[in-house]
């Protein structure tokens, strides 16, 4: 008897059963709709092949990317009240928080972290649009009041990538109250004598837009990228005209003047090196590609105020 069901058994559910494949071996391009496999899509930077679309990332993938040999130390950011209008809706905003942590494993909607680019030390912060959207409310205020303290106790250069629906409903105008604290913050680092680079990713709108996130020294958008203070729909909606192809796009405002680069991802920790390097005068830049630009060392697949 045992040995019925210990091999007979099992050799029986083997052939008759069918066998399972993990889900997370192949990821649909949302702008294609091709499946590519995930070890093709990690070697690529998480961009598809097909179409060059550029999924989103969370940041812990973001700084890993950015970062020399993917190390770098987290900083602390001082905790908020977690729920101060005691904001309820369909559901609790309590409720709301817990559901994001959970899901992304992050505390807040933003990650503040210090390691070397090139060689240069550097503060990153990098916003997950993964937790509530990305959207700016107390605590991503506080993060970003720290990343600029701690980038001016430092003498480091600050790097925020932006990625966000705007500011945090569920916390009304202390969530907007974010803006003119993070535009002194950035003023801070300014003031210090240190540079200050925003990377837009999509998307980056709302309040987010409207305050830090254009106002580095340079900004630089993925391609696609999704830009803007109100969406697309909601302006079309109030002037009740159809909007432009691709407006609010990167390229597109990279074309108006409203951003300094547009950067593959493949190309942007070389780019963001060697603009870094040039706004330090760093001498400890190491282990980048050489530089194809010969008038700011970007590389050839970057942008420049529309000339290639």
């Amino acid at each position: 008897m045992n040995w019925l069901t210990n091999f007979v058994r099992p050799k029986i559910r083997a052939l008759v059963s069918k066998r399972e494949t993990p889900e997370n071996l192949w990821e649909k391009c949302p702008s294609c709709g091709q499946m590519v496999f995930h070890r093709d899509l990690e070697a690529n930077h998480r961009v598809c092949p097909q179409c060059d679309y550029h999924f989103r990332l969370s940041p812990r993938e973001r700084l890993t990317q950015m970062f020399d040999d993917g190390r770098y130390e987290r900083v602390e950011v001082p905790e908020v009240a977690a729920d101060p209008l005691k904001f309820r809706d369909s559901k609790r905003y309590a409720d709301r928080l817990k559901e994001s942590r959970t899901k992304t494993d992050e505390h807040e909607a933003m990650v503040i972290a210090v390691g070397r680019l090139g060689g240069l030390e550097t503060v990153m912060a990098a916003q997950d649009f993964g937790f509530m959207g990305g959207s700016m409310g107390l605590a991503v205020g506080e993060a970003l009041i720290k990343a600029a303290e701690e980038a001016v106790s430092r003498h480091a250069p600050l790097v925020v990538i932006a990625a966000a629906g705007g500011a945090r409903m569920q916390e009304g105008v202390l969530s907007l109250m974010q803006m003119p604290r993070s535009v002194i913050a950035v003023d801070d680092v300014r003031e210090a004598g240190l540079p200050y680079i925003s990377i837009l990713t999509d998307p980056t709108t709302g309040g987010v837009t409207a305050s830090y996130a254009m106002l580095g020294d340079i900004s630089i958008a993925e391609p696609g990228a999704l830009i803007g203070f109100a969406g697309p729909r909601v302006i079309e909606n109030t002037i009740r005209e159809s909007l432009p192809e691709g407006f609010q796009r990167a390229e597109y405002l990279l074309e108006h003047g409203m951003l300094d680069l547009v950067v593959h991802r493949r190309d942007l920790r070389t780019a963001l090196t060697h603009l870094l390097a040039l706004l330090t005068s760093a001498e400890a830049i190491r282990d980048v590609p050489p530089a194809t630009d010969p008038l700011l060392a970007l590389p050839s697949g970057a942008h420049l105020d529309g000339v290639a």
